[in-house]
């Protein structure tokens, strides 16, 4: 009879296959490069992730709870395959454990018959200076990343399984997770392993200057342990002389959306990526970013005001989106609502009072809630005569070009989300941004408005996981979150 399986010896038994079936890869892959033949038949079914099966058969009424995770739609066979157990190992336990203790599921764990493409174990860059072969010449030999059969059907809803052949565990397979994994390395220039479950994202880069000194500050008093940088570079106790210098100065450039990991000592850190401008970027990013299952992702970045009484500086805290970005139309429809997570408007209501020290009718005058509009258009100024009836018709009180894709994303990807803006400009009132002005503006509010993220995210985390909110689940979700 074979054993039964917790959630420990699971996870345990996904490192013993993912690192056998990777060990036999690599191995292979440098005995071609090497000169030596290439892989057998019966040698390729061993580069193969491991699949995660977790059955549920009731034999009692399905607990109540009010968690939004770890939990069954419908009996029968759940599957997914998993890459880096190790890596991801508290998230699988964080998952399994109620599914074994409340739902009394079985576990069963085995060799899937989803191939690892050969680029996702060569973790160095450099392998290919070792031989003559080419990209081809592996290709040939060797499993590629078949795009084609990479995608988000699970999260969008479009997947079709049974009980029989097994309905989806989790909303990422392990070939979907590989590929993110890889563009986080490439557009932001560090490790995935460095992301932290609780990020910030900006469209300025005058936020990560602030960053980069208050994470210094953090580590010179103990509270954090080291900062890391784009490029591979890295500061803690050990070197602060010039840190902050030593970043700006570094290569951070050369990569499209560079990021930031600050690490704490026992609890997690905070993770700030600069996504640049635009929803195109916030979409690629955002996409990336899921497969670690953060806790949350926070906007921090500028707009425009679009009210008179607004003030250069002010805060906007999004309730709603007026989504023109157009991005994610055939994904989330614009006619479908966005809503705010009531954890995350709290946290940053209250760190913005805590950060301000302002209160009562001077913190109303100060933050404003309310509908946030995100264009795809840097210069719908110009289209105004067009544009004025939804803004209108919206109530909005803010524009930008990146709030409401990571919002949408959010939803989407079941990743909680919040917005908080600084107004950096009131195109409609005569307050555009000029070079002098927007330099006063942004000496005095970045710095502020980047504190303000940073205690949202400190409020967050002792709300637990009351922050994954029942509102981005589907009727039909898988048990993972």
């Amino acid at each position: 009879m074979a054993q039964l399986l917790t959630p420990d010896t699971a996870v345990d038994l996904l490192e013993q296959l993912y690192a056998e079936a990777t060990g036999a890869l690599r191995a292979a892959l440098a005995r071609f490069l090497d000169g030596g033949p290439p892989p057998s038949t019966e040698e390729r079914t061993r580069f193969v992730y491991p699949e995660l099966a977790v059955t549920y058969a009731p034999d009692r009424a399905a607990p109540r709870n009010r968690r939004a995770y770890g939990k069954f739609a419908h009996p029968g066979l759940y599957t997914t395959t998993v890459t880096h157990p190790g890596e991801f190992r508290r998230y699988l336990l964080d998952q399994l454990r109620p599914l074994v203790s409340e739902y009394g599921a079985v576990i069963e764990v085995r060799p899937s018959t989803q191939e690892i493409p050969y680029p996702y174990v060569l973790d160095g860059g450099n392998e290919f200076s070792a031989g003559n072969a080419t990209p081809g010449d592996l290709a040939r030999f060797f499993p590629v990343p078949l795009l084609a059969l990479v995608g988000d059907e699970i999260a969008d809803g479009t997947y079709e399984g049974s009980a029989v052949s097994g309905r989806p565990l989790s909303l990422f397979d392990a070939v979907r997770v590989d590929y993110s994994l890889r563009r986080i390395v490439h557009y932001t220039g560090t490790d995935w392993r460095s992301v932290q479950p609780w990020i910030l994202l900006t469209n300025y880069h005058r936020y990560v200057d602030q960053f980069v000194a208050w994470s210094v500050e953090e580590i010179v008093q103990g509270r954090a342990v080291r900062l890391i940088a784009p490029g591979g570079l890295s500061v803690d106790q050990s070197n602060l002389d010039g840190a902050v210098e030593r970043i700006a100065a570094s290569a951070w450039h050369r990569f499209q959306m560079p990021a930031y990991h600050l690490e704490r000592t026992g609890t997690p850190g905070v993770t700030l990526v600069n996504i640049g401008v635009g929803p195109s970027n916030a979409k690629n990013m955002t996409d990336h970013l899921a497969v670690l299952r953060p806790h949350c992702w926070l906007m921090v970045g500028h707009c425009g005001g679009l009210r008179q009484a607004q003030e250069i500086g002010d805060y906007v805290l999004a309730h709603a989106y007026l989504r023109r970005d157009r991005i994610l139309d055939g994904l989330v429809p614009p006619e479908i609502p966005i809503p705010a997570l009531a954890e995350i408007q709290t946290a940053l209501q209250e760190a913005c009072a805590a950060v301000t020290g302002a209160s009562g009718d001077t913190l109303k005058h100060r933050l404003r809630t309310g509908t946030v509009v995100t264009n795809d258009d840097r210069n719908w100024e110009l289209r105004y005569t067009q544009e004025k009836r939804l803004i209108n018709l919206s109530r909005a009180i803010a524009v930008d070009m990146e709030s409401g894709t990571i919002a949408a994303q959010g939803y989407r990807l079941r990743v909680p989300y919040g917005t908080l803006l600084c107004v950096s400009d009131k195109p409609l009132h005569g307050e555009i941004k000029l070079p002098g002005a927007a330099n006063a503006f942004y000496a005095n509010a970045v710095a502020q408005h980047l504190l303000v993220g940073l205690d949202a995210i400190e409020r967050l985390k002792r709300t637990g996981g009351a922050i994954h909110s029942r509102k981005l689940r589907s009727f039909d979700e898988p048990p993972f979150r």
